[in-house]
This record gives C-alpha cells, sequence and structure tokens, in this order.
C-alpha cells in the first residue's frame, strides 16, 4: 500500500475484483452472413474507445442465434476491455456497456467483465485502463508481431492503481466532468476542420471547375472537356504496373502502391522493393521524377507528385501513372485531379465489392475541364495559394488536437494515480507540477 496524492491507494491485479468473465464467441468466423438488420447487438473493438462506448458502428445477430450465445451477453454497465490494438488504438483500452444498449454479445478479442463494485468500479477501471501507467504495462504484456493482443489470463493479470471506493467515486465525477469539456473541445476543432475543407472544395470547383456541376454543363469561352488521356505524355500512356511484386527485398526497386500514396509514402525511404528480375518486365511503368501518380484501388483517386529521387522507381497494380504532356501545366493537373467535379467522376467508375478500384480503360476517359495553357498556370498558382492556407488551418487543427489527445490522457493518469486532490480539482490548473 503506497500514500499518493491525499489517499491510500495500492496497486492490485484485475482478477482480484472479479465476479465474471468472458470473451466473445467469434473470430474470422463471422461474416457478413451471419448478421441482420436488428437483433442482438454484437460489440466490435470499434467499439471500445478510451472509457466511451462508440455507439457509430453497429452490427446485429439474429435472436435466435444470440439465445445460445448467452455466456457472452454484454448488460448495461458492464466493463468492455479491448484484447487487441494496433496504430490508432490501444490494447487493453476500456468502457462501460450504455445503459440503452439493449440485448448485446461481445465478439472475439473483446472482453465483457464484471467486478465486485463495493471494492472496484466499472467506470473507474475504464478510466484506470485508459490511463498511460496502465497501458504501458499492458504494452508489455501484449504478443503478436503485427497487432498487439492480450488474452483472458493477460487481462486478468492487468495491475490497477486502486484507491478507496469513496477516492473512486470522487475521481470519476471529477474525469466525467472534464473530459466532457475537452470533448467538446475536439468535436468543435473537428467541425472547424471540415468547414475548412468543405471550403477548398469550393474554392477548387470555383476555380479549377469553372464553378461548373457537371460535364454536361457549358464551359467558359476558351476551355474544353479533355479526356485525361489526351493530356499526358502519348509515349509513356496511362498505366499500372506490378501485379505480382513479391516480398519485400531490401536491395531492390522501390515500388509505389496506392496506400503508399494515400498516406504520403513516396520517399525512397518509406517504399517497399521488389527484385529487379520482377520489375525488369514492367519496364513500360517506369517513374520519373515530375510524373503523377493516382490510387486506382483502396483509396481511389488520391495524387501525389513522383519526386526526382523515385527516378526509376516502378508501380504495383493498385496505382497508376500519369505522365504528364509537355503542353500542359504540372501543378495545374495535380490540382484539377483533386478538385470535386473530376474526382466525383472518378469515383462514380469505382468498381468491385470487396477491393474497390477503377480500371485504366475508365481513367483515361476522366473529363477534364481544360483552360488554355497560360490559364492553366494561372489557375495553379491562385488555386495553391489558397490551398496553402487551408493546409496551415489544418495543420494548426491538428496541432491543437495533438495537444488536447495529450492533456486528456495526462488529466486521466494523474487523477488516477493520485497526483492531485481531485475534490478541490478545478480541472484548469490541476497539471501544474504534474508528472504523467
Amino acid at each position: 500500500m503506497t500514500e499518493t496524492g491525499h489517499s491510500l491507494y495500492f496497486q492490485a491485479p484485475l482478477r482480484r475484483f472479479i465476479r465474471e468473465i468472458a470473451d466473445g464467441p467469434f473470430g474470422s468466423s463471422l461474416t457478413s452472413s451471419h448478421y441482420s438488420d436488428e437483433g442482438a447487438r454484437v460489440i466490435r473493438l470499434g467499439n471500445i474507445g478510451p472509457a466511451r462506448f462508440k455507439g457509430s458502428d453497429a452490427a446485429f445477430i439474429p435472436m435466435d442465434y444470440f439465445k445460445n450465445l448467452r455466456r457472452h451477453e454484454v448488460k448495461p454497465g458492464d466493463l468492455l476491455i479491448a484484447g487487441l490494438g494496433d496504430e490508432n488504438n490501444s490494447v487493453g483500452r476500456a468502457c462501460v456497456a450504455p445503459a440503452d444498449l439493449g440485448p448485446a454479445i461481445v465478439k472475439a478479442d473483446c472482453f465483457r467483465v464484471r467486478l465486485d463494485q463495493s471494492r472496484l468500479l466499472h467506470r473507474y477501471a475504464a478510466w484506470a485502463l485508459s490511463s498511460s501507467v496502465v497501458s504501458g504495462q499492458v504494452l508489455t504484456l501484449t504478443r503478436g508481431s503485427t497487432r498487439a493482443r492480450i488474452n483472458l489470463d493477460v487481462a486478468r493479470d492487468i495491475q490497477l492503481p486502486v484507491p478507496p471506493l469513496e477516492e473512486q467515486y470522487r475521481i470519476v465525477d471529477f474525469l466525467d466532468g472534464e473530459i466532457a469539456r475537452m470533448t467538446a473541445v475536439g468535436d468543435a476543432l473537428r467541425r472547424f476542420d471540415r468547414d475548412v475543407r468543405e471550403r477548398e472544395r469550393a474554392v477548387l470547383a470555383h476555380r479549377l471547375n469553372a464553378g461548373v456541376r457537371s460535364v454536361r454543363a457549358e464551359l467558359p469561352s476558351g476551355w474544353q472537356w479533355t479526356p485525361l488521356m489526351h493530356l499526358t505524355d502519348p509515349f509513356r500512356q496511362i498505366m499500372y504496373g506490378i501485379v505480382l511484386p513479391g516480398p519485400n527485398v531490401t536491395d531492390g526497386v522501390p515500388i509505389v502502391k496506392g496506400g503508399d500514396v494515400a498516406a504520403n509514402r513516396l520517399s525512397l525511404n518509406s517504399l517497399n522493393r521488389t527484385t529487379s528480375e520482377i520489375e525488369a518486365s514492367y519496364a513500360r511503368s517506369r517513374l520519373k521524377g515530375g510524373d503523377l501518380v493516382i490510387a486506382i484501388r483502396g483509396s481511389v483517386g488520391e495524387v501525389a507528385v513522383v519526386p526526382a529521387e523515385l527516378t526509376g522507381a516502378n508501380l504495383t497494380q493498385d496505382a497508376a501513372r500519369i505522365s504528364i504532356n509537355r503542353s500542359v501545366h504540372a501543378e495545374w493537373l495535380r490540382l484539377v485531379l483533386e478538385s470535386p467535379l473530376v474526382s466525383h467522376q472518378i469515383q462514380q467508375r469505382v468498381t468491385g465489392a470487396t477491393i474497390k478500384g477503377i480500371n485504366i480503360w475508365d481513367l483515361k476517359r476522366v473529363l477534364v475541364p481544360t483552360p488554355d495553357g497560360e490559364n492553366q498556370a494561372v489557375l495553379a498558382a491562385t488555386a495553391g495559394r489558397a490551398i496553402e492556407t487551408h493546409e496551415d488551418l489544418r495543420s494548426r487543427v491538428a496541432q491543437h488536437n495533438r495537444l488536447l489527445a495529450e492533456r486528456r490522457q495526462a488529466l486521466i493518469t494523474a487523477a488516477v494515480t493520485g497526483q492531485f486532490d481531485v475534490s478541490t480539482a478545478s480541472g484548469r490548473n490541476v497539471m501544474d507540477g504534474v508528472t504523467a
């Protein structure tokens, strides 16, 4: 037992307070054929946020199916723990099932826990499991090479800081209020970011699409509708690259995948590589600095400029090369491909049920509202300045979001470890002198 803050805290494994614990019955065997439009809710990893239940990711199974799975049932107020994590969500995060949940079960990699709440509150446990002091501990107990994972035995052994029950109530009340206020600020930042993106799209539509909203509309004098293939180098046609690049090799030829375009990873050190022998059969799809690459599978429509250092690199079948005609202004073409009218055409041509994509034949025939060369340069400059302003605003929003997340995490950790007295804290200056 250790003196922390103004109360006696002690470290104890979760198992000391567990009355009942269960994991989900389904792994990859649960497919879309099992789901229905209504019935019993299936709680998945996406529903378990740090100390907050996320209800938007809804899935259901028929009630007849649910009747045979009562052992995995979740009731309002139960503690839910994520047994799997990735780069975006930490393993071991927890929340409490909401009061309006209805019939529900947990899916695989999720745990439903019922504690002796005369000693450890579900709500306090959710906050504690979401603190950095506990989540850091959980990461040392995980297994799995690509996604961190814990099993039921590991979940039982997670060590929590446990204050007296009355202190748990005070901590829960304090964090519920303070984190709600932080969440409201985060929501406002997201709304502002959305408004900035909409304004950017409006600028692109006005300048690069001449204000028209349909390929059937008449363009201003001096403009024309041009198929994308007529804006490219006739000797280096639009094409995708290597179909089967094989495993990544350390000394091979860099290859650009569709996901690299979306994640802004067009740098020599960020790309996978294929062998020279495999790449040699795809010489026609090699890249040059200044080319454009566009994702044609997955995140279809994302566009990036090929840097000079990737001259000689190649593509996979998830991305296509667009080599720009010398008479076309390169930056204008990049921007117009991202404009609402052109990106809408691309999305309309996307096909596929599980892996969505656009084929090269359709991509070549996307219609681009095209002014003369001099106007292309002017439009690229004016639209580019507007986009820089919007990107600066979005960057500031992202910075504020990062700071907000850091403060949120520090506040949770400080509260559950007793670094300040929550009964007298205002929530504004409680972090002074705290080392969370």
